[in-house]
């Protein structure tokens, strides 16, 4: 039973390495990916002028990146550039944008874009999810209330505007 027990340990080991090597290398083909796909995407937009989903879609890129400011501009110029898109479409753009003035507690520009996602596209629940928290941040409570009620008018089982919902209202029932 005692020569067992080494391997047993050593056997562990060798798959816990190999599972972790198998994770890093699934890592670094996601993460090259996505680097050609930004690269790629700023140097055609450097060029020529591109559509609104390359704006939109190396926008978020830099939003990932946490590189707001870069972000901000390109999803102007997606606003600027889109004339055909479609209102759910645009709703994503104007959403990214408030994420992006949300971030640098920019809270009203936040505020005015999740407002405009939610009127070109009413059900849209992770806007007015932002729009909730945006308006929490801003310490106006009832508007955080209604917009977390409405996220849960459209996704039910939202787990946040659930949590932060009932939160706030404590909060308001408390401070009457």
């Amino acid at each position: 039973m005692k020569e067992i027990l080494p391997v047993v340990y050593l056997s562990g080991i060798v798959v816990f390495l190999i599972g972790l090597t198998i994770f890093i290398l699934f890592q670094i083909i996601r993460t090259r990916r996505v680097e050609t796909r930004f690269s790629r995407l700023q140097e055609k937009l450097q060029k020529e002028k591109g559509t609104p989903q390359e704006y939109y879609e190396l926008g978020s890129l830099y939003l990932d990146k946490k590189l707001f400011v870069q972000s901000i501009k390109l999803l102007e110029k997606a606003l600027k550039v889109s004339k055909k898109v479609e209102p759910e479409n645009l709703a994503l753009i104007y959403n990214a944008l408030g994420y992006a003035y949300f971030s640098q507690e920019q809270l009203d520009l936040a505020i005015r874009n999740y407002k405009e996602a939610t009127k070109l596209y009413p059900e849209y629940a992770i806007a007015l999810n932002n729009l909730g928290n945006a308006y929490e941040k801003k310490q106006l409570i009832n508007q955080a209330v209604e917009a977390y009620e409405e996220t849960l008018k459209y996704d039910p089982n939202n787990k946040i505007a659930k949590t932060r919902s009932e939160a706030l209202r404590k909060r308001l029932v408390e401070s009457k």
